[in-house]
């Protein structure tokens, strides 16, 4: 999902001295030394053959070193094309990859390794927003170094198409694939770098934890990492279509291409777009987000029988086709506040985002008696409304507004977190939950613990400079590492801190991050509400 890179824009520029150099096959690294925290940096690594020309909208074809005698590393890539960036900070060749490790570690170190994957509603996002030098400080700290990697992946209909020529062609879920092929990256060099490839944690928010997560229905996740972390972010998320739905984004997308216009309801324009000048491609991307009928139109899509979501996510678990890996999985208090126009103030505006959500398959009766539960359930009180914890506050806007925000964060984000992790913990997979309540002055009030609030504190960096908000940024680090070194959040290192206590069928129970009260709660908040929505999974396309 969509978080405004400003929010997320809080790393510190690195300081450029003496390179620091890793013998990568045949080429030589030369990454940058930061004296001041201990750490080397090595950034702007390929780790895919460029994906232009015929190699566009194609899966990644892995490429393992640079292949020239010298490479430059010092700098982070170029961001993948997207709105809001200038065109010197992006390009097409854009599939590399980031390690940040503590300086003066050997190839024998063999650390752990924390990889990221950014959010940004499969759209935007990009690698250098996020500066892992807090993290591998404190772990070094706490005496449990890491290695921290993050990487890009493909956006938009270049990483997602849509659209059953993509479906005939093999081009679904591409980004999806960029991520697989980062971690196969991973797998081959990271002992290079001092990394223990057998202790990997994967991790990311919003579409990084989605795309992650996703990862765990068909893929071969468990041979590439060994542990997740999953923040405001499951599988189905982002509700889960066949590629055709959206045929029209794909048209618009086409449409806008000036080179190849002509074909956009063909059936036919891969053969074009390949040869069409990136120019062209980003004047298509522009065309289609500003004819967009919905906020994220190049969402993951079902792609059938062998691929990455072979099906509605609900119908793999009860079948019990998912990874069993250990992870973490939580949300923010207030999910669903910057997705819900602050102008809706009607029953009537709720129901329209409704049957555009709903499954296609599902009769107008059955829906309409779901969703008349659904607003039973969630009745237009200010008081129940999110922000939550916020009493009769509308903060000037109507009632409905707090009414559709806790619809929409309780749908697409807390009831799917809750299916996943009582799913897995089911199936005796470790888990453990969170909820992230922790203040946000810096935000405004409106929003509340919005989507998106918890990262700077993983990153080491809240805005908020309160005891309380630094406290929890620290704890919240620990608890990350100490999982990614030792599968477990409670090592016993570090800043002393609660036991956060797994999550099993006799023990729902998730942890409150927040500063002020960091304690384990029951996972029965909003229960009857969420427990319908996990009732008929297929309704909403879960």
């Amino acid at each position: 999902m969509l978080v405004p890179l400003s929010v997320l824009a809080f790393a510190a520029q690195f300081v450029h001295v003496n390179g620091a150099t890793i013998q990568l096959g045949k080429t030589t690294l030369v990454g940058r030394d930061i004296p001041t925290l201990g750490q080397e940096f090595f950034g702007g690594i390929p780790f895919a053959e460029p994906p232009l020309g015929n190699l566009r909208l194609r899966p990644p074809v892995l490429k393992t070193s640079p292949g020239s005698p010298t490479f430059n590393a010092t700098e982070f890539g170029p961001a993948c094309l997207q709105l809001g960036l200038a065109v010197n900070q992006m390009s097409e060749d854009c599939l590399t990859i980031n390690v940040l490790r503590p300086a003066g570690i050997s190839a024998a170190a063999k650390l752990p390794v924390m990889f990221w994957t950014y959010g940004g509603g499969f759209d935007e996002g990009a690698s250098n927003i996020y500066n892992g030098s807090g993290i591998v400080a404190q772990s070094v700290a706490r005496g449990t170094p890491v290695i921290y990697v993050n990487f890009n992946y493909r956006l938009g209909p270049l990483g997602f198409a849509q659209g059953q020529e993509a479906d005939q062609r093999g081009a679904l879920n591409l980004a999806s694939k960029d991520q697989l092929t980062a971690l196969e990256w991973l797998q081959v060099n990271i002992g290079v770098f001092g990394g223990d490839k057998s202790k990997v944690t994967v991790f990311g928010e919003s579409a990084g934890a989605i795309m992650t997560s996703i990862l765990f229905l068909n893929s071969p996740i468990a041979t590439l990492a060994r542990a997740a972390i999953f923040e405001s972010g499951s599988q189905a998320t982002s509700q889960l279509f066949t590629p055709e739905r959206r045929e029209t984004a794909w048209e618009n997308f086409v449409g806008g291409v000036p080179s190849c216009a002509s074909l956009a309801t063909s059936g036919s324009t891969f053969a074009c777009l390949r040869n069409a000048t990136t120019a062209d491609i980003f004047a298509g991307l522009t065309a289609a987000m500003a004819e967009a009928t919905e906020e994220f139109p190049w969402d993951p899509v079902i792609d059938g029988p062998g691929g990455i979501i072979p099906d509605l996510p609900s119908v793999l678990f009860k079948r019990g086709q998912f990874a069993r890996l250990p992870f973490i999985s939580g949300t923010n208090l207030d999910e669903g506040t910057i997705f819900t126009p602050q102008t809706i103030n009607s029953t009537e505006e709720i129901l329209e985002t409704f049957v555009a959500m709903a499954s296609p398959s599902v009769s107008s009766s059955s829906l309409e008696k779901a969703v008349e539960t659904v607003l039973g359930l969630y009745p237009d009180i200010a008081a129940l409304g999110s922000p939550f914890n916020t009493g009769n506050d509308t903060f000037g806007l109507s009632s409905q507004y707090k009414r559709a925000a806790a619809i929409g964060g309780d749908l697409d984000f807390t009831s799917q977190r809750r299916f996943w992790i009582e799913t897995a913990a089911n199936a005796g997979v470790k888990t453990f939950g969170y909820l992230f309540t922790q203040p946000q002055p810096t935000l405004p009030p409106s929003i509340g613990i919005s989507h998106g609030s918890e990262i700077p504190y993983v990153y080491g960096a809240p805005a908020d400079t309160s005891a309380s908000a630094v406290l929890i940024s620290r704890l919240m680090t620990d608890y990350w590492v100490s999982f990614a070194t030792s599968l477990t959040p409670n090592d016993g290192l570090g800043i002393p801190r609660p036991e956060w206590t797994q999550f099993t069928p006799q023990n729902k129970a998730v942890i409150q991050l927040n500063g002020a009260n960091i304690t384990m709660i029951p996972d029965d908040f909003r229960a009857e509400q969420m427990a319908f929505i996990n009732s008929d999974p297929v309704i909403w396309r879960h």
